[in-house]
């Protein structure tokens, strides 16, 4: 009999979110004609801009064209795209990323997972801990992991603890990891790194030999002036980091899939022999073998949110979004809460009251609020005795569950 990935086997049986909407399912079914609000998992209710939708149907009608048709498109992403973010998300902040350092894909989540692939399997990671589980999950599958200890950790990661404690700020790591991931505007705590608390980081890195995966899929959401939106905006990061974005936050795309990697020429890494190694150049040829691109479709339509409309009408989407997340944090506030997140985040990070760990939290606020939020151990050990709501969620939705939250 032929033998699987045994990483795969190490990993707990079931994906956070997919617990989270099992046991939302089978409340429903038990609990016919309940409404609940859906405050858990990050994907988002208002519809895709106009400047976006129309571009698509054009898209289409060039698909229905012989002379217009596009077929297999470039692995790295269409060139009108590619130039349209190197300008409005780079070069706008004074930043100089070229078209040939950008990389479309479909979706933040998917690249994260899947940069592994051009890393040595015996590289020593760090994460935050609370922490998005793909970062850890795509390691263990990918043999970086360890072994799972009875305290939640992963034997061969490192962790650094990020909590009301220590103002959700990490601590530098002690072990001179290979790889550190970073997320900011944080998910799942929604705080934030100021300039130069990142550029603590980058210097860390320059001097380590490490490489930071920056996931900035939040970027989008930073309200305040002191907070960088790229990595790239800290002086050497093109040395040390690689960048995640996504259109699914900022412009409704969850399901229609799209975002971008930066991967900087000057970053280099090194082969088992010594010699130096360039990762764009090495993520375009893992692009190329295994990813034949993000459709032609959907592309245009990404590149219409960088039009004088599309930009406006995005701006209005994440507003929503924040005046959400905004309502959220004064609700749980107000009803006596300890809680962070909701300035530069769509995303709310709550102590659980009197103790309660993590799902008990959420089978209460199930039962007797019919809200649904994302247990914070789901995220990891550090998590445990918090939780996190969204404002994906609508207004009238979002004002209907502080009430709820307040007779709790």
């Amino acid at each position: 009999m032929f033998r699987v990935n045994d990483n795969f086997c190490k990993l707990p049986s079931a994906y956070l979110f997919s617990q989270v909407a099992e046991k939302v399912r089978g409340y429903i079914e038990a609990h016919p004609g309940v409404e609940v609000i859906r405050m858990g998992i990050g994907d988002v209710t208002r519809p895709i801009c106009d400047a976006a939708v129309q571009a698509m149907h054009e898209a289409v009608d060039d698909e229905a064209d012989a002379a217009r048709f596009h077929g297999y498109g470039p692995e790295q992403g269409y060139e009108f795209l590619r130039a349209a973010i190197a300008e409005n998300d780079y070069r706008a902040r004074g930043v100089e990323i070229s078209e040939s350092e950008i990389f479309i894909g479909d979706g933040a989540k998917s690249d994260t997972g899947k940069i592994g692939d051009i890393l040595w399997p015996g590289s020593r990671v760090a994460v935050t801990d609370p922490v998005y589980p793909v970062y850890v999950d795509t390691n263990v599958m990918g043999g970086r992991g360890g072994d799972l200890c009875t305290d939640g950790y992963w034997s061969g990661i490192e962790y650094l603890r990020c909590d009301f404690d220590n103002g959700f700020v990490p601590s530098l790591p002690m072990g001179q990891p290979d790889v550190i991931y970073l997320c900011y505007p944080n998910n799942p705590t929604g705080t934030v790194l100021t300039r130069a608390q990142l550029a603590e980081w980058v210097d860390y890195a320059r001097h380590n030999g490490s490489l930071i995966l920056f996931d900035a899929a939040y970027e989008a959401y930073i309200t305040q002036d002191d907070v960088p939106h790229s990595i790239y905006e800290i002086d050497g990061a093109r040395e040390v980091a690689i960048e995640f974005r996504s259109f699914s936050k900022t412009a409704g795309f969850t399901g229609l899939r799209c975002g971008y990697t930066v991967v900087p020429k000057e970053l280099k890494g090194h082969d088992g022999a010594g010699r130096e190694v360039s990762l764009n150049a090495l993520w375009n040829r893992r692009q190329s073998t295994k990813f034949n691109g993000a459709s032609y479709i959907v592309q245009r339509g990404a590149a219409a949110i960088y039009t004088d409309a599309g930009k406006e009408q995005v701006r209005t989407t994440i507003d929503y979004y924040l005046r959400n997340a905004g309502l959220l944090y004064d609700g749980v506030r107000n009803a006596g809460l300890e809680a962070v997140g909701g300035k530069n985040s769509p995303y709310v990070w709550l102590r659980t009251p009197d103790g309660m760990t993590s799902w008990e939290f959420f089978d209460r606020l199930l039962d007797r609020c019919h809200v649904v939020g994302t247990p914070g151990i789901g995220f990891g050990p550090a998590g445990e005795g918090c939780f996190r709501l969204t404002g994906f969620n609508t207004y009238e939705n979002t004002q209907k569950a502080i009430e709820r939250l307040g007779k709790l």
